[in-house]
C-alpha cells in the first residue's frame, strides 16, 4: 500500500510525498491485503529511510515496483518534485536548482527521515548531489542513475523544445500514448515497451483526450537550469558513499560515469545492460541488483569506513 503525506516546499509550495510500505507478498490476503500483519511490519522500527527522486516529467509512482523491495527494510518516500505529479504546478515558478533541492531538504526534514540515501533518477540524481553538498549532515549515501556531470548546452535545449512540439496532442486513448512514445516517437530507435508505460502514467484524461499531467513549458523552464552549466564542483562535494549507475544504452556515458566516479571521494560504479536512460523501468531486476548490494554495504558499514569500489 502506499500512503500521501503532504509537505510544505522551500517557498509554501505544497508537495506530494508518497510512503511505500506493502506487505511481504507471502503474508499478503486474497484481496492484496496483509493478513493478520500491518504493512511493513516486518521492517525494524527506526528503519533508515531512502528518499526516491524522479526525472524530468517523472512522478513519484514510477518507483513503485523499486519501493515495494525496499520497503521490506527501509522507510521508502517517494517525492513528487514541484512541477510534476500531484504536487502544486505554481505557473511562474520558481523551477530553480535552489527550489529542487530546498524541497528535498523539506521533504527530509518534515519526513524524519535524514540521514537519508537518496536515489535519484535524471534530475533527481542532480538534486540528490547538490542536496548532498549542500547539507551533508542529511545525506548518508546517494544512487546517481544516468545523470550527466557535464553541460549539455543549448543545442540540447532546442531539441527538446522541438520534442515537445511534436508531440500529437491529445492522444485518443491511453493506447495512443503507450504506442506513440514506445513505437512511434522519432526519438525511439527501436521498440519501447517499458517507454509508452513511463510515459502513460504521466498522462491525465481531459475532455478532448489524454494529456500530460505536466506543463511543458515549465519542464523546458527548469531543464534550462541546468543544461547550460557543468556540475562537477558540487559532484565533488559530495563526502558521502555514492554509486554511478547507467544503462549501457542510456545517456549518460561510461567515460563520464566513471570521471564522476573519480571525483566522487566516495564513488563507486554500477551498468544495467539491455537498459537505456529509464534504467529502473526497462530493466527492473538488473536495476535491483546494481542497487541492492550498495545498500547493503552502507548497512554492514553504518558509519561509511569502507573503502569505495574501483570502477
Amino acid at each position: 500500500m502506499v500512503r500521501r503525506i503532504d509537505v510544505t516546499g522551500s517557498d509554501g509550495a505544497r508537495l506530494a510525498a508518497w510512503e511505500f510500505a506493502d506487505p511481504p507478498k507471502e503474508r499478503a490476503g486474497a484481496d492484496g491485503e496483509g493478513a493478520g500483519h500491518a504493512p511493513g511490519e516486518d521492517r525494524a522500527p527506526g528503519a533508515p529511510g531512502v528518499l526516491l527522486l524522479h526525472g524530468l516529467m517523472g512522478r513519484a509512482s514510477h518507483w513503485a515496483p523499486t519501493a515495494r523491495w525496499l520497503s521490506e527494510r527501509y522507510r521508502a518516500v517517494g517525492l513528487d518534485q514541484r512541477g510534476h505529479g500531484r504536487s502544486d504546478k505554481p505557473a511562474e515558478g520558481p523551477y530553480t536548482r535552489e527550489a529542487y533541492v530546498g524541497d528535498a531538504e523539506a521533504a527530509i526534514e518534515q519526513l524524519g527521515l535524514g540521514p537519508v540515501t537518496v536515489v535519484g533518477h535524471a534530475m533527481g540524481a542532480l538534486t540528490g548531489w547538490q542536496l548532498a553538498a549542500k547539507r551533508p549532515d542529511l545525506v548518508r549515501a546517494l544512487v546517481i542513475c544516468d545523470m550527466r556531470a557535464s553541460a549539455l548546452g543549448a543545442a540540447s535545449q532546442r531539441e527538446w523544445t522541438d520534442w515537445f512540439a511534436s508531440w500529437p496532442l491529445p492522444f485518443a486513448t491511453l493506447a495512443d500514448v503507450r504506442k506513440w512514445f514506445g513505437e512511434d516517437d522519432p526519438w525511439v530507435e527501436r521498440p519501447n515497451p517499458s517507454r509508452g508505460e513511463f510515459y502513460a502514467e504521466v498522462m491525465t484524461e481531459t475532455e478532448d483526450g489524454w494529456r500530460p499531467v505536466f506543463s511543458r513549458r515549465q519542464m523546458l523552464r527548469s531543464r534550462a537550469t541546468w543544461v547550460f552549466d557543468a556540475h562537477w564542483e558540487e559532484l565533488a562535494q559530495v563526502r558521502c558513499p555514492a554509486l554511478v549507475l547507467r544503462g549501457l544504452d542510456g545517456e549518460l556515458g561510461r567515460a563520464e560515469a566513471q570521471e564522476m566516479v573519480r571525483v566522487l571521494p566516495r564513488g563507486q560504479y554500477a551498468e544495467v545492460a539491455d537498459a537505456g536512460h529509464l534504467v529502473h523501468y526497462d530493466q527492473p531486476e538488473g536495476w535491483r541488483a546494481a542497487v541492492e548490494p550498495f545498500l547493503e554495504q552502507l548497512a554492514e558499514d553504518p558509519r561509511g569506513d569502507r573503502e569505495p569500489v574501483a570502477p
